[in-house]
């Protein structure tokens, strides 16, 4: 089989062959690339960003993997508090390009993050979020794909 494949690669044996029999060509795959320009915003230019129906969150899927477990993308938000009383749901891992976020876990434990920095969230986390505003990277793992 093994030899088949390789002559059929090469094109020598797939004169021999009807065109069925011929190995499916396989849809290309591409990285998912953030240029400096999409960093600075113009991600949010694609017809594909959700917008919020007051405008004040974007966000935009930049790659979901085939599995539908695992999704990267860019988000902004205007001023904003959550309590979070249910675990967050998803892993979440954050890069903060502009403002930051305040995190209050569920223990009164509290960490800040301003532009420059990153933190992850984990599914199970609860607590309070607190901003007035950010532009950020995201990446973010579901086992059962929910929240993506």
């Amino acid at each position: 089989m093994f030899r088949a494949k390789s002559l059929i690669a090469t094109g020598i044996l797939a004169a021999a062959l009807p065109f069925a029999a011929l190995p499916a060509a396989a849809e290309a795959t591409h990285p998912a690339e953030m240029s400096r320009e999409d960093l600075a915003g113009g991600l949010f230019d694609s017809p594909e960003t959700l917008v919020s129906e007051n405008g004040s969150v974007l966000d935009i899927t930049s790659l979901k993997s085939s599995d539908g477990k695992f999704a990267s993308g860019m988000y902004r938000a205007g001023p904003s508090r959550w309590e979070i009383d249910e675990p967050y749901g998803v892993d979440e891992f954050m890069y903060f390009l502009e403002g930051g976020v305040t995190l209050t876990s569920s223990d009164g434990t509290v960490t800040e993050i301003e532009a420059g920095e990153a933190v992850t969230i984990p599914k199970e986390w609860t607590g309070v979020w607190e901003t007035d505003g950010y532009t950020k990277i995201w990446v973010i793992y579901s086992a059962d794909g929910s929240g993506l």
